[in-house]
């Protein structure tokens, strides 16, 4: 059911794509249709009522909605990152921001922020960048810092402002804007750290590597993405002849085996992503953590498939020629927000460096693996 709303919710997302681009936000009644249908809290447990999705799902609607949209697909996977949290949170916390099936959270869990003590809990102040989805959100989960170790809190939008910053190149309808608290308030039950790994009570979806997780939900939009642009690319060269040519763009043979080279490249980088995630969730159904060796192989395809996407994308681009440089052009879009993914501390070049130490026996800290 979950994959069946999401391939509704990509149609739509498709037809509004313009629109999320000149608004820099989600358009109400796409947001309306992901939240009915619970998109964006797949990471929820059955017992706070939510979908309990194992992480192949998840990232596969996520995957699916940016094939129409990347804005939209990665909007998806940020909230499910955020959402489970719910395992993590204190339950009256839990309750608090999900008990609502209507809810939306987003999510910075850098430590941007700093708090202080005191009576019935801390006092947060910081500044959050690259709050994706926040136009739509109704709560952001914020990292702190509180005598040297690492926190989250659950802030209100209410109760932070939200600085209009999200003047970018791609992935624009995200509204990743920067949110602002200064000297809140946040009640100590609103307060947990993600540090420890998961409660020793959590289900498998909650064992699963978070910080895996969260690198695998950018390559999920960025593989969605790559793939809207191949059905871009098909659709423009059926019908467009390239200057002085007799042929259309699909006849001609550089066409024919640049896509076809696309498509080699991303099923590959697609079965990477998916064996990682698999190996990875036979692991957790168990009690004992999910080992380095399969945490690696997450962060590995994370970083590869996002990184292979772009190429993909840059690709469709290029056999699009002079068509694809107009604004009006799904493939110009496509290329700015490939390439704005692949700029996420997640999947950058230097992700990879963390993978190369563990590869090569040199010490390395695993704790965010």
């Amino acid at each position: 059911m979950l994959l069946d709303a999401a391939r509704e919710c990509a149609d739509l997302a498709r037809t509004l794509a313009p629109v999320t681009e000149r608004d820099r936000a989600l358009p109400a009644e796409l947001v309306t249709k992901l939240t009915d249908a619970q998109l964006f809290r797949t990471g929820v447990p059955g017992y706070l009522g939510g979908p309990e999705a194992p992480p192949a799902v998840s990232l596969e609607t996520a995957e699916t909605i940016a094939r129409g949209d990347a804005s939209a697909g990665w909007c998806v996977s940020i909230a499910v990152t955020s959402s489970l949290l719910s395992a993590y949170a204190p339950r009256k916390c839990a309750d608090e921001v999900f008990g609502d099936p209507r809810t939306v959270a987003a999510g910075v869990w850098a430590p941007r922020g700093t708090g202080r003590r005191v009576d019935g809990g801390y006092v947060v102040t910081g500044r959050w960048a690259f709050c994706s989805g926040i136009p739509h959100a109704d709560w952001l989960f914020a990292g702190f810092v509180h005598e040297g170790a690492l926190y989250v809190a659950a802030l209100p939008k209410a109760e932070i402002e939200v600085l209009d910053t999200w003047h970018t190149n791609g992935l624009r309808g995200t509204g990743s804007h920067d949110c602002v608290a200064d000297e809140l308030f946040v009640p100590e039950h609103r307060v947990f750290s993600v540090m420890g790994g998961p409660p020793p009570e959590a289900v498998a979806l909650h064992r699963f590597p978070l910080f895996g997780f969260f690198a695998l939900s950018v390559a999920a939009a960025a593989l969605g993405n790559a793939r809207g642009a191949l059905d871009d690319l098909v659709e423009l060269a059926s019908t467009r002849k390239p200057l002085g040519s007799s042929r259309s763009l699909a006849e001609r043979s550089q066409t024919q085996a640049a896509v076809a080279a696309a498509e080699a490249a991303l099923r590959a980088a697609r079965l990477l992503f998916y064996t990682s995630i698999d190996d990875a969730w036979q692991a957790a159904q168990g009690t004992d953590p999910v080992p380095d060796a399969l945490k690696l192989g997450l962060r590995l395809a994370a970083t590869h498939v996002t990184r292979t996407a772009a190429k993909v994308a840059e690709s469709m681009y290029d056999l699009g020629g002079g068509a694809a440089i107009y604004e009006t052009s799904p493939l110009q879009r496509r290329f700015r927000d490939a390439h704005t993914a692949t700029a996420h501390f997640q999947v950058n070049p230097a992700s990879y460096e963390l993978s190369g130490k563990l590869l090569l026996g040199v010490p390395a800290r695993t704790e965010q693996l």
